[in-house]
């Protein structure tokens, strides 16, 4: 009798135990996920689609935290200074931009978002900021005005040598491909160079190139997914891996991802989703951040009060990347470095040379062009072969038309032949040292003035942080261009120097960045009562965001 049981009591219980299991699972994952509305996707973009518009106008633009008359007035004094200022400065630079702004829909969303959206129209009606540059010369770029600028976009993250330096890697480029031409399909002999400098920089076995970053990124993940034959991809809260719709899975992509793990960064939590896990083909790590783990990428347009922080552990962050190496080991997970941003910045072999951890495959962008747009993978043979031999059907497929472009395997040529020069591996010497010294210096100089703004760095990447509660941080990003600082359309999320930065060019910088503080100050938007915290600012604007949403709620379909 027990022996005719024992098979339906087995089966019973291994009904029971799947719900258990899955229960298990479904806990383990959710207790690596972050903490924020960024470490959960689903649910941020369900909170961001209630957010209703309203904005500060009129006396409520200044009069946002509720500052005294006196202070209010200082402000809105300073800000018709500012506003004459710039239309004085930069009329030639505003018009053309006003001109185009209907036109280009990448430019109307910047302009939009450049500050929180409550002071985003009245900023831009009275305040607007120009798109235009005529001219560049080492670190220093020219609007059509005149007006000489200390870049500090970095032209997001490709100028690493300065521009001078891309200007003679595309003109040599044009020499060495105009006998050949924009020619597609067939190779220019140059790529066969650029190959071999790429294996023996990454330490890998293969290259395939790209047209961007983002579809080298897209390329990984694929081989990734081909070849372990699992659906779901890793990102890490905060990281930006391309706008492509598996690695933005939260607000900006418009339908969820259903294939993405968001896991907390530098979290045991998360090794043991890793360990414990079937479907997960790859994980996708930015260095970037490092600077600041499970963050979003920081712009002014979500500066709403003084809780942007920063902080780089180096050991700490590479001590995560060997547990990452080592869990993927165990299960047979295909580690990619994204370094499309970093890469080359950090150290000539890129990020896993610095932190001394070796991925799978890495891909890159940005400055490895050579001043022209281009993605590279790179990585083990095993990983980026895009067919079964033994399944002649089964295939990977990535083609691009404008895939190792003859004009761009030039320019990257020139800038993979620089590596080797002597003045280029000079920038390279002491190169955390230089900048950790000069975030330290600048933030010696802000300390000692009572200034309540700070800096933090990854090496030459840099992030503006702020000490007081304030619900208009987002202003400085104004006072800096009336500097003559050049700031990419996040403002003062990212600063990213070129590493050409003479000790004169620094110091220049730093006197600007200072003045800008100091003018900052006076006007007043730096006023904090002793009831001013951050929770404050971030309760009062759910309170209002909440008024304004319910009557959008009671209105008749």
């Amino acid at each position: 009798m027990e022996l005719t049981l024992f098979p339906y009591l087995a089966a019973g219980a291994a009904v029971l135990s799947v719900p258990a299991f899955r229960l298990r699972s479904r806990l383990q994952l959710s207790r690596a996920k972050h903490a924020s509305l960024a470490g959960h996707a689903r649910i941020a973009r369900r909170v961001a689609a209630l957010v209703p518009f309203y904005q500060y106008d009129g006396d409520r633009f200044f009069t946002a935290d509720d500052a005294p008359d006196e202070v209010v007035e200082r402000r809105r004094a300073d800000f018709e200074r500012l506003a004459a200022v710039y239309r004085s400065k930069y009329p030639r630079t505003l018009d053309l931009t006003a001109e185009v702004t209907g036109l280009i829909s990448d430019l109307q969303f910047t302009e939009t978002y450049r500050v929180p959206f409550q002071f985003s129209r009245y900023v831009r009606r009275r305040l607007p900021v120009g798109a235009f540059f005529e001219t560049t010369g080492d670190v220093r770029a020219t609007d059509l005005d005149g007006n000489v600028f200390y870049d500090l976009t970095g032209s997001y993250g490709v100028n690493l040598f300065g521009y001078d330096f891309y200007k003679q890697c595309i003109d040599r480029a044009n020499e060495r491909a105009r006998a050949l031409g924009p020619v597609l399909g067939h190779y220019h002999p140059i790529v066969a160079d650029n190959v071999k400098r790429l294996t023996q920089l990454s330490g890998m076995d293969e290259v395939s190139f790209h047209m961007s970053g983002t579809e080298a990124v897209m390329q990984a993940v694929r081989l990734a997914r081909f070849h372990t034959r699992r659906s779901h991809l890793v990102r890490f809260c905060g990281a930006y891996h391309g706008w492509w719709g598996d690695v933005q899975p939260g607000v900006g992509n418009p339908i969820p991802a259903r294939e993405t793990y968001t896991l907390k960064d530098m979290s045991e939590d998360s090794l043991r989703v890793l360990r414990t896990r079937k479907d997960i083909a790859c994980v996708l790590v930015n260095p970037l951040q490092a600077l600041h783990p499970n963050c979003n990428a920081p712009g002014d347009s979500t500066l709403i009060d003084s809780s942007r922080g920063a902080k780089f552990d180096r050991p700490a962050y590479a001590e995560w990347l060997r547990q990452l190496r080592q869990v993927c080991d165990e299960r047979g997970i295909v580690l990619i470095f994204d370094e499309v941003f970093v890469g080359f910045r950090l150290a000539p072999g890129g990020a896993q040379e610095y932190f001394g951890v070796k991925p799978d495959m890495v891909t890159y962008g940005k400055t490895l062009g050579g001043g022209l747009p281009v993605g590279a993978v790179c990585g083990r043979r095993r990983v980026m072969k895009r067919f079964r031999e033994e399944r002649p059907a089964d295939i990977c497929l990535a083609r691009g038309t404008f895939n190792s472009h003859p004009y761009v395997m030039a320019a990257m040529n020139e800038f993979l032949r620089s590596l080797d020069e002597p003045e280029t591996i000079a920038l390279y010497d002491d190169l955390d040292a230089t900048w950790d010294r000069r975030a330290a210096a600048l933030n010696q100089r802000l300390q000692a003035a009572d200034l309540p703004v700070r800096v933090a760095n990854l090496s030459s990447i840099w992030l503006v942080y702020y000490t007081w509660p304030s619900a208009y941080n987002w202003m400085f990003q104004y006072y800096l261009r009336e500097a003559g600082l050049a700031l990419s359309w996040v403002g003062t999320g990212r600063l990213i120097f070129s590493l050409n930065y003479t000790e004169a060019d620094f110091t220049a910088v730093a006197d600007r960045f200072v003045a800008a503080a100091k003018a900052m100050q006076r006007a007043g938007w730096w006023w904090a009562d002793a009831a001013t915290s951050n929770k404050q600012i971030r309760r009062r604007l759910l309170r209002e965001t909440v008024a304004q949403a319910l009557p959008l709620r009671q209105r008749p379909h």
